[in-house]
């Protein structure tokens, strides 16, 4: 990867629908050039897809909770955190280091629904021991962007 592949993912960060014409005019190179690098970069899985960030108050699930998971068997974290991925609401789950426990994200409509989900979907779980839920009152910044460095 060198300086121009980080300029391309530069701006593919900040905008993934820009047209490759107008990356190929930032970067100056060729729109052939720059698709093929493109491709490459997805090949290298350097770049794993493109999403839409739709806006949650739209689709009611503008609540968004953590919740700290804590398990009874830590040899079988990763079959619980693959369970707790299988929840529809479940944005991300992390597994902590410190001590054996998952660390959920999942967005909601309202304070019903996340009780549903724990009673229903987590707590319930076979390798669940306990849960502590923090609600967010506001967010100031939620992204999936990654610092890139200026250079290689």
């Amino acid at each position: 990867m060198d300086k121009t592949d980080l300029e391309i993912l530069k701006i593919l960060q900040k905008k993934a629908r820009i047209p490759n014409v107008e990356v190929a005019r930032t970067v100056g190179m060729a729109p052939s050039a720059v698709l093929e690098r493109i491709k490459k970069l997805e090949a290298k899985q350097v770049i794993q897809g493109y999403e839409v960030r739709l806006n949650p108050e739209m689709f009611h699930c503008s609540m968004i909770a953590f919740v700290h998971v804590r398990v009874k068997d830590p040899s079988r974290i990763r079959e619980t955190g693959q369970e707790l991925a299988s929840v529809d609401q479940v944005q991300e789950v992390h597994y902590l280091a410190g001590e054996d426990c998952l660390m959920v994200k999942l967005r909601v409509s309202d304070n019903q629904e996340l009780e549903r989900i724990l009673r229903k979907n987590i707590t319930c779980m076979e390798g669940v021991t306990g849960t502590q839920t923090f609600i967010v009152l506001s967010s100031f910044k939620e992204s999936a962007k990654i610092m890139l460095p200026d250079s290689p």
